[in-house]
């Protein structure tokens, strides 16, 4: 699954005289490192918003911000709140049954009342919490499908390179015959201008260690493994971005040992071209979770 790290996300949703805003954005990070701004009246929901955050993405770092805009509550109208001041009164009449006497009630110390004055369509705070989950949700959503998109691009060009890899390998494969031939002749002629005389034995054992030197044999099937490995890891279902950093240092280590068992400038043009490919491919990758 190749999912970038990188993506923006934006939700809005409408409230009864306000909004509530989720702001994401998410760039590369080797693990997932979580940054919530929040009102002070929405800190209690920090551990939950966190859990959300962590079911959907596994690497990268993301900021997450939230905006909430209500109404303000000393600029809205005062109401009664009806059951309250009849649970009051009610209580009042009681204690005058108690009493025998009429009980001298102070109307302002009545509207004092924890509870007696309400405001209209006033927002509880448990709704408001749920729609600002529902909201990061929504979110997250946009988030992750940016994240996808984007990875889909990063691994199309991932492809693209390990195309042009296959390329280079298949073509030092051929090469090496020729080139083998080449030093063979080479040393033979250089014998040959020796004021000696040149022992056949002696000259095949050299050109043999010669050959064991220089058989890159090995590390063009390293190669050619590395690569189908890669393409393995972008295919899969799961988060590959590590396992495919991993495959980089390897790929860059087997070229690297191309280029210095190198025996012609073909050989090394090839296995230079090779290590400029995959450090390509490792900056790609390190943008993928």
């Amino acid at each position: 699954m190749t999912h970038s790290m990188t993506a923006f996300a934006r939700a809005t949703r409408e409230l009864q005289g306000g909004s509530l805003t989720w702001e994401l954005r998410s760039v590369n990070h080797r693990y997932l490192e979580i940054t919530l701004r929040l009102p002070d009246n929405q800190r209690h929901l920090e551990g939950n918003l966190r859990d959300l955050m962590r079911k959907r993405l596994q690497r990268g770092k993301v900021e997450a911000a939230l905006r909430v805009q209500l109404p303000d509550p000393a600029a809205e109208q005062l109401e009664l709140n009806e059951p309250a001041l009849a649970r009051l009164l009610s209580c009042l009449q009681q204690v005058e049954a108690r009493l025998a006497r009429p009980a001298a009630v102070d109307p302002l110390a009545v509207l004092a009342w924890p509870g007696i004055l309400g405001r209209p369509e006033e927002q509880e705070s448990s709704s408001l919490d749920s729609e600002i989950l529902a909201l990061l949700e929504q979110a997250l959503d946009q988030l992750v499908a940016m994240r996808a998109r984007e990875g889909a691009a990063l691994r199309d060009i991932v492809e693209s390179h390990l195309t042009q890899v296959e390329q280079y390998v298949a073509a030092v494969r051929t090469a090496l015959p020729a080139i083998m031939a080449e030093q063979r002749a080479r040393l033979t002629e250089r014998l040959r201008e020796l004021p000696l005389e040149a022992d056949p034995a002696r000259l095949e054992q050299e050109m043999v260690i010669l050959a064991h030197k220089s058989d890159v044999a090995e590390e063009l099937d390293r190669l050619s493994t590395h690569v189908q490995e890669v393409r393995r890891a972008l295919a899969d279902t799961t988060p590959c971005g590590r396992r495919l950093d991993f495959l980089m240092q390897e790929l860059n280590r087997e070229a690297n040992t191309l280029s210095s068992k190198s025996l012609s400038s073909e050989t090394t043009a090839h296995a230079v071209a090779l290590k400029v490919l995959i450090e390509q491919m490792r900056e790609q990758i390190q943008n993928i979770e």
